[in-house]
């Protein structure tokens, strides 16, 4: 996917909305600066998700954070590809990394989230 067309949440999380799924991943800028990844805590199938709420953790050899959701609503699909290969997060982060997909329930957080210039702008400004 061009990061140019998808929303950013300031905890770095990537977000394209489908109708009513969003697919969520973690920006190249986040990946980059966790540099080595090396677990990934996914959230079961089924689960509900507040927007700005941990959802997993990403662990890389520097640090563990927690993954934000950027909306609402269900957790549809979790990226099993990940589970035996993490280095598509840093090799494709908007497309084959990808992290969950999520029913969302209420769109709202999304548009309150950054566009992609505000987002590089946000980064750029060392946030």
């Amino acid at each position: 996917m061009d990061p140019k067309t998808l929303r950013f949440s300031k905890t770095h999380e990537w977000v394209h909305l489908n109708g009513d799924i969003a697919t969520v991943g973690v920006s190249d800028f986040a990946v980059k600066e966790l540099t080595d990844i090396v677990h990934l805590e996914f959230p079961e199938v089924g689960t509900s998700v507040s927007a700005g709420q941990p959802f997993g953790e990403i662990e890389s050899v520097k640090s563990v954070n927690d993954l934000y959701s950027p909306v609402a609503g269900v957790i549809e699909a979790v990226n099993s590809d990940l589970e035996d290969n993490l280095a598509l997060m840093s090799d494709d982060p908007y497309g084959a990394g990808w992290v969950v997909r999520i029913k969302v329930s209420d769109a709202s957080a999304y548009e309150s989230l950054l566009d992609h210039a505000a987002y590089e702008q946000m980064c750029q400004s060392g946030h």
